[in-house]
């Protein structure tokens, strides 16, 4: 069973500076891509950023030049920090990832719980 853990969510003031982890464990034959996606109260789940395994990045216009995500392949940990939090910014952080499991499934959208992003003015 494959498990992506999310943390380092919290409330931080606008301005401030967060960073999350999402580690996979599990049994797990490779992970192609991870990514973060978000999704505030009344609005739908959007890409905050994502990148491969071989570190191409894509980012949300939005969180051009604030975020900046980056993975650990030896952990098949996948982090996301953030910079110059806004209100906006205030959201549930899911971790995704695209991965083949250990006993051979493709698993294009593998989700973790979300950790809660909390960003006050």
């Amino acid at each position: 069973q494959v498990q992506l853990v999310e943390s380092g969510g919290g409330l931080v003031q606008a301005g401030g500076s967060l960073r999350l982890s999402c580690a996979a464990s599990g049994s797990i034959f490779s992970i192609h891509a991870m990514g973060w996606y978000r999704q505030a109260p009344g609005k739908q789940r959007e890409l905050v950023a994502a990148i491969t395994s071989g570190d191409s990045t894509n980012y949300a216009d939005s969180m051009k030049g604030r975020f900046t995500i980056s993975r650990d392949n030896a952990k098949n940990t996948v982090y996301l920090q953030m910079n110059s939090l806004k209100p906006e910014d205030t959201a549930v952080y899911y971790c995704n990832a695209d991965l083949t499991t250990g006993w051979g499934l493709r698993e294009y959208d593998y989700w973790g719980q979300g950790t809660q992003v909390t960003v006050s003015s």
